[in-house]
């Protein structure tokens, strides 16, 4: 490198008027020009995704509950005739029969209020716990007489020879395996006269409901409402049928029960 600088020319600030270089010098690439932003891409429903190719979980849940209501109001327009119905009241009956083309004829029966003012229902419970009772009672004198044969045994064992006390105590022995086994017996004996006197009374209501059904209103459906457990958590008060099943029941039971 060589510098060329008039000597009688006053230095200020030490800048070099010439520079001369023996190599050239390193060449650097030019800076790219900016890329130009492409042009904005309108949006949808506030989403940042691009409108060709929305996927915004709020628009999918949107349309979805939208679709999910419209087959709602197809299958109810299609299976219970809504809008063509025409409510009919019987004179005869506490609830209207509805009569549409294609639709269902719907009712429903408090299956608590039934059972606790059925009469069937009523003596079948009586009767029931006072089977268990028979039963724990005599088990209860069983128990109690074998306990105490072996409290006098343990006060006058002494008395008897050994062979007497070996035999006595081996027929202790078979007695409690008796006695374990009579208990089982008698928790089977309860289990099912329950379950068969149940469905006794239970083919009874179904059957009367049935003909009832038959003969008055020709319901296609009748479903049951109870507190605890039941598919109908709201039902129109004119689509009760239970008072008068219930009556009717009642009626058939006395019947029967006279005779």
């Amino acid at each position: 490198m060589e510098i060329n600088q008039d000597l009688n020319k006053p230095v200020e600030d030490n800048s070099i008027d010439t520079v001369s270089m023996k190599e050239p010098m390193e060449q650097h690439p030019a800076n790219p020009e900016p890329t130009p932003q492409p042009a904005s891409v309108e949006r949808k429903c506030g989403c940042e995704t691009p409108k060709k190719k929305c996927c915004c979980t709020t628009c999918l849940t949107i349309c979805n509950i939208v679709l999910l209501i419209g087959l709602i109001g197809i299958y109810i327009l299609h299976f219970t005739g809504v809008g063509t119905n025409k409510v009919k009241h019987n004179p005869n009956a506490t609830a209207p029969i509805v009569t549409a083309e294609g639709g269902l004829k719907i009712a429903y029966i408090n299956t608590d209020s039934l059972m606790d003012q059925y009469q069937y229902a009523i003596d079948l419970e009586k009767e029931l716990k006072d089977f268990q009772a028979s039963k724990e009672n005599a088990y209860n004198q069983m128990t109690q007489k074998l306990l105490d044969e072996e409290q006098e045994y343990l006060k006058t064992g002494d008395k008897l020879t050994l062979t007497q006390q070996k035999a006595k105590e081996e027929e202790f022995k078979k007695r409690e395996e008796d006695l374990a086994k009579t208990q089982m017996q008698f928790g089977q004996q309860i289990q099912e006269k329950t379950l068969n006197e149940s469905k006794k009374m239970t083919d009874a209501v179904y059957n009367f409901i049935r003909d009832y059904n038959e003969e008055h209103y020709n319901y296609d459906i009748i479903l049951a409402r109870s507190f605890s457990s039941s598919p109908v958590l709201y039902g129109n008060p004119g689509m009760d049928i239970t008072k008068e099943i219930i009556e009717g029941l009642n009626s058939e039971y006395k019947t029967v029960k006279g005779k």
